[in-house]
């Protein structure tokens, strides 16, 4: 390997202590590497060091209180922390712009310090999701400041992040890593740090614009994938027809390596990567003379499901005899996925914004958020309980069915009079639809 370990463990540099970089380096100092974090966030670093996590992930918070207290992970602002490292692992955020470029200026700036500091047989990596060819032709001239030649003196190497927010811990135990370098040595040099550090399955590829192509073609077919399930939802309500049945048994046919596997409806798609690695591959194909058609489409059908998600609500309230203008409507989960506390381009952002205009209040409630920022975000100030959030509602609509909203005793709150519970992204079963009915509840879900 071209990186130096001397029979020592392995010491290893996170640039970048987000959501991603928290969970490398609490999962590497759990597996007894030495690992410093770095950011330029002073106060997170701080929450950090003190044993704090702003990151609502199962587990997260005891990974990296065991790694600071055991000495195999501290946390820094100071850049020239890395030069103690052998593997340096670049997680920095890659947001786009509102054309779907890259809006590079966090990983220019991390580049630009890391060439300040990089030493002779350290091999770098970069996990946050680019478009293809940004590890040639950004990462590798800003690092090639430090004098130093790439491929002879520091390897260079991409390999993404695969990780989906409250599973990410068991992903990084168990999911492969793809791995592809700016030479085969960089390439075969990651792909051992991997193997040894997780214990878990490699896939080598031929080069970095491989390796940066994986993450975008996953993303690219989940939201695509969420899309037609959208679209079927919506497809499978003009006959009565319960979309899940449909879905369960569209299912079970073989096709390829697998089964047909269409995902669920929901009242949308958010977090950070679902709503712009398409636009990133959209953006990528037309500056070479490529229109991708299919990026844009899935963007499109999930963007719209919020408003249609809250036009459900309005048109059953009317079907059950109340004024939608004069209804209260509470919404229990605000995140973009079920079991997180992540507000990241929320579709219920939309979905509460569509209800305040049509309907006569709106009251919210999601006990994984930060209070002080859902207010910011939604201008609504959330309610301390769900007793509070669902008094006198005339609609519940479940958003996002976190584990404390699992076991909602329905007929125990004091809601309104033959309350609508709208189902954005509960997927209440058969018999659970039929108890509510039972309690007096109407019942209307994306696609059922």
């Amino acid at each position: 390997m071209r990186f130096v370990s001397g029979g020592r463990r392995t010491a290893v540099a996170v640039i970048g202590l987000g959501y991603v970089g928290s969970c490398i380096a609490g999962t590497l100092s759990a597996r007894g590497l030495d690992v410093v974090g770095i950011d330029t966030d002073a106060r997170l670093v701080r929450e950090l060091d003190e044993g704090g996590c702003r990151f609502e992930e199962p587990g997260l918070a005891e990974r990296l209180l065991a790694g600071l207290r055991s000495g195999r992970l501290r946390v820094t602002t100071d850049y020239a922390a890395v030069r103690e490292a052998d593997v340096v692992l670049i997680t920095v955020g890659t947001p786009v712009r509102e054309d779907g470029s890259l809006a590079e200026e966090q990983l220019q700036g991390a580049c630009v310090e890391l060439s300040r500091h990089l030493r002779a047989g350290q091999l770098v990596v970069l996990k946050s999701t680019v478009p293809p060819g940004t590890t040639r032709s950004l990462v590798l001239p800003l690092l090639g400041r430090s004098g130093l030649r790439p491929g002879i003196e520091f390897g260079l190497a991409f390999t993404p992040e695969r990780l989906a927010e409250g599973t990410a811990l068991h992903d990084l135990d168990t999911f492969p890593i793809v791995a592809g370098g700016l030479d085969a040595d960089a390439t075969a040099d990651a792909a051992r740090f991997w193997r040894d550090a997780l214990g878990v399955e490699v896939v080598p590829l031929d080069s970095l614009e491989a390796a940066e192509l994986v993450k975008l073609a996953d993303n690219w077919w989940i939201d695509l994938n969420i899309a037609l399930g959208n679209e079927l939802a919506k497809f499978s309500s003009l006959y009565g027809v319960d979309v899940l049945d449909v879905i369960s048994a569209a299912n079970t046919i073989p096709k390829g390596q697998g089964y047909v596997n269409i995902l669920l409806p929901s009242v949308g798609v958010g977090g950070s990567c679902l709503t712009k690695d398409p636009w990133m591959v959209w953006h990528s194909a037309r500056q070479r003379g490529l229109d991708i058609l299919t990026a844009p489409a899935g963007r499109e059908v999930n963007a719209g499901m919020p408003e249609y998600t809250a036009r459900l609500a309005v048109d059953e309230l009317t079907k059950l005899g109340k004024d939608p203008a004069a209804s209260k409507v509470a919404v229990l989960g605000l995140a973009f996925k079920n079991n997180t506390g992540d507000l990241r381009a929320t579709p219920t952002r939309d979905a509460v914004a569509a209800l305040v205009r049509a309907c006569g209040s709106v009251t919210v409630h999601d006990p994984l958020v930060d209070p002080a920022e859902a207010e910011a975000l939604f201008g609504i100030r959330p309610a301390a309980d769900v007793e509070e959030a669902v008094r006198d509602a005339d609609c519940v609509a479940v958003l996002a069915l976190h584990r404390a909203f699992e076991d909602l005793d329905f007929g125990a709150l004091p809601v309104a009079e033959s309350c609508l519970v709208l189902d954005g992204r509960a997927y209440y079963s058969r018999e659970k639809i039929a108890a509510l009915r039972e309690l007096g509840f109407g019942y209307r879900g994306i696609g059922r």
